[in-house]
């Protein structure tokens, strides 16, 4: 729905592999008892998330130790379908905001939302293009006069240059498919890599 080639052909690969909702949530696991003070989010689309029950997925997140999770394909106007299981196993329901949510929408956005706003900064895919700077300033500015969450900023952030720039007027910054394209190019060997670039975006944004 959403995804650029890198994400799309890593959910090929993921597929052909026989990846579970259960392995992802192992995975998950395995995070929170390397990393219990670092924030685990969760992004899909809502088949696997809806698919025995918005309760059963939360109560799995939950017991996962997952803080968050982002439903690409659940707007707002039907929140019942997940929202409300999600907040009762106390899970944050992270909405997106795109440059075509008008100020009529936005409450309808906000509401219900926690954790953090993620602004899709593209009308677009992921790991095209970016927006031009002065858009995503006047995007962060507006969308902070309707909510007082923090607002992180993606699509298209590749490089820790970027980043720093989104940095100066957002809250936190999304990079999916850079990441992604390393773990496609170095396979098993993509920690290094995937390490590396991380830390240069965290460098450029401190």
């Amino acid at each position: 729905m959403a995804d650029g080639p890198a994400i799309q052909r890593a959910n090929i690969r993921s597929l052909e592999a026989g990846t579970k909702t259960a392995d992802l949530l192992r995975i998950a696991t395995e995070f929170r008892a390397r990393h219990p003070q670092v924030p685990l989010v969760l992004m899909g689309y809502a088949n696997p998330m809806v698919k025995r029950g918005p309760e059963w997925f939360a109560t799995a997140a939950r017991q996962a130790g997952v803080d968050g999770v982002i439903c690409v394909d659940i707007p707002p106007e039907e929140d019942a379908e997940l929202g409300p299981a999600l907040r009762a196993a106390g899970i944050d329901l992270i909405r997106l905001a795109t440059p075509t949510s008008d100020a009529e929408r936005l409450p309808t956005i906000m509401d219900g939302a926690s954790g953090f706003i993620y602004y899709v900064s593209v009308a677009g895919i992921t790991g095209m293009q970016q927006a031009a700077q002065s858009s995503i300033d006047t995007a962060v500015a507006r969308l902070k006069t309707f909510t007082d969450l923090p607002i992180a900023v993606g699509f298209g952030v590749r490089t820790p240059e970027q980043a720093a720039a989104i940095g100066k007027v957002s809250d936190g910054v999304v990079v999916g498919s850079a990441l992604v394209d390393l773990v496609a190019e170095h396979g098993e060997q993509a920690a290094g890599p995937v390490r590396d670039l991380v830390a240069k975006l965290s460098a450029a944004l401190r």
